[in-house]
């Protein structure tokens, strides 16, 4: 794996990253609106998932496996 692409997946594994917190706190600033709380277990969790996602996608870079695989890929 060339320098060039590992550092393309990082800044890849870091947009993904920052697009989830993004997300996430866009919906909590809508239910604050609605003055919905939302849990700090709930936050936590979500920002546990956000944090495996980003291992699982770090894993696949370090070891050159694709992280979506298409589906009908195998099919010759």
């Amino acid at each position: 794996m060339s320098i060039a692409g590992l550092l393309l997946g990082l800044i890849n594994i870091g947009l993904v990253i920052v697009i989830l917190v993004l997300i996430g706190a866009v919906v909590r600033w809508v239910l604050a609106l609605l003055q919905w709380p939302v849990p700090s277990d709930i936050e936590r969790l979500y920002l546990a998932v956000v944090a495996l996602v980003a291992l699982y996608m770090l894993v696949a870079l370090l070891f050159g496996l694709p992280t979506v695989r298409i589906i009908g890929s195998e099919l010759k």
